[in-house]
């Protein structure tokens, strides 16, 4: 079995796992939130109208100041949408799943027994927030 077959069997193993089915179920009904979509063009709009005004040579510092206002309140109302939330954890709950695959995956990289290898506190060299990660050392 090579390499690439084994990678798609890991794939269609992660679409099966609980976390990607709930990620994928919180996504559907955030889709189907027509409310939550038009807070979410709202919020687009804003962040265009502040880049527009901000590449100005004369940027007005009102105008900037009262668009950061408006996003930070449209952002909140996004983020207190109860889909978002649900939506949040579960892509949070797959992110921690998909950092522990690679983790795993770089540690047999690095020569470590793939039946054994556990992924420590000292393989997180960023204070283990795994939002922004691209995988453990």
């Amino acid at each position: 079995m090579d390499i690439i077959e084994i990678t798609r069997q890991l794939g269609a193993a992660i679409q099966q796992d609980e976390r990607y089915l709930a990620f994928h179920e919180a996504r559907r009904v955030n889709e189907a939130d027509t409310d939550l979509n038009d807070m979410i063009n709202k919020l687009q709009l804003i962040h265009m109208s502040y880049q527009h005004e901000a590449e100005k040579d004369d940027a007005d510092q009102e105008k900037l100041q009262a668009y950061d206002k408006e996003f930070t309140e449209a952002y909140q109302a996004v983020m207190s949408n109860e889909n978002m939330q649900k939506y949040e954890a579960a892509r949070q709950a797959v992110d921690v799943m998909m950092n522990e695959i690679t983790g795993i995956l770089s540690l047999c990289v690095q020569g470590e027994d793939p039946a054994t290898c556990e992924l420590h506190e000292e393989h997180h060299d960023c204070g283990g927030n795994c939002s922004s990660c691209g995988g453990c050392h």
